[in-house]
């Protein structure tokens, strides 16, 4: 895997990726994702594929996963994520509790590489509910 970001003005970038798919980030420009919202979406996106994942192959007829993220930050530069809790909002038919609550932890504890990249300096929490 490979990217570039290129500086464009003040401080906006483009990312691209090696598939030639492009984002522009800024810093203090609501117009742009912050390279911070980035972070905490990816969070979201990485855990959320492993919890429809492990509900589609336990055999779950699931038909929609909602990740709300919620975050604290320093005060202070560097203005790093101190805690992430991420709730998940999962509906289905006849979905099954505690397979829904060990794929929601075991995204956060084993499978979701973001989480557990940013796990190893950020509170990692989860909590999770059928709608």
């Amino acid at each position: 895997m490979k990217a570039e970001v290129k500086w464009i003005e003040d401080l906006k970038f483009v990312g691209k990726t090696d598939n030639n798919q492009e984002i522009t980030m800024a810093s203090g420009d609501s117009t742009y994702f912050s390279p911070m919202e980035m972070v905490l979406m990816a969070a979201g996106g990485c855990s959320s594929v492993d919890v429809v994942d492990g509900l589609k192959e336990a055999g779950q007829a699931i038909t929609g996963c909602n990740a709300k993220l919620s975050t604290e930050r320093r005060e202070t530069a560097p203005k790093i994520f101190t805690a992430i809790n991420i709730h998940f909002e999962v509906s289905g038919d006849n979905l099954d509790e505690e397979l829904v609550a060990k794929v929601c932890a075991d995204s956060l504890e084993k499978y979701c590489s973001v989480c557990l990249m940013l796990g190893a300096g950020v509170e990692m929490t989860h909590s999770w509910e059928i709608v």
